[in-house]
């Protein structure tokens, strides 16, 4: 994700190497999965979170005050979170401070895309154990559970499109899907 000042912001799930599936099957090479940061000027990558299971999702608020972070660490075991942690960010520094949970109410699922509509409303992935849970969910601001749009198979990525950014695609594990938001998708991804 690149922020408004060039900064790339980026996470690392070892998805890609566990097998075959995604990629080539390699050895991690990090001791620890983590959120970076590269600086647009000096191109120096940094740490800015060390602390996740399985950083994956990642996501700035339209105001780039805030930085959403999706941890997938419940598919590396069920004792691992699986949930939205939410940041305040100086996007400037690179610096990250007073971390929480957002969201965490996905177990036994996981999220994994996410985007902003222009109210700050988070729009997630879903996909569930239970297929009937599959879609795409949208918090608040706050954290509050305000909506969901159910498919049938589990949704990997969301974005907002259409001469209007007012058109939710939804892309499954098959197929993509397309509706219309009484929103708008926020200029900054």
């Amino acid at each position: 994700m690149v922020a408004s000042n060039g900064s790339i912001w980026f996470t690392d799930p070892t998805y890609g190497i566990q097998g075959y599936y995604e990629s080539i099957h390699a050895e991690q090479e990090q001791e620890k999965k983590n959120v970076y940061r590269v600086d647009a000027q000096t191109g120096e990558v940094k740490v800015v979170v060390d602390d996740f299971v399985m950083p994956n999702g990642i996501l700035f608020s339209p105001d780039e005050k805030k930085l959403y972070v999706i941890d997938t660490g419940y598919s590396e075991g069920t004792e691992n979170p699986s949930h939205i942690r939410v940041f305040d960010v100086d996007i400037n520094v690179g610096r990250v401070s007073n971390g929480k949970v957002f969201a965490d109410n996905f177990k036994p699922g996981f999220t994994d895309g996410m985007r902003c509509d222009i109210a700050g409303n988070v729009w997630c992935s879903m996909g569930w154990a239970d297929p009937k849970e599959d879609g795409v969910r949208c918090y608040s601001p706050q954290g509050d559970l305000i909506g969901k749009i159910h498919v049938p198979e589990t949704v990997a990525n969301v974005t907002f499109g259409g001469m209007q950014r007012n058109r939710l695609y939804i892309c499954g594990s098959t197929s993509i899907y397309a509706c219309y938001t009484n929103t708008q998708g926020a200029l900054k991804p």
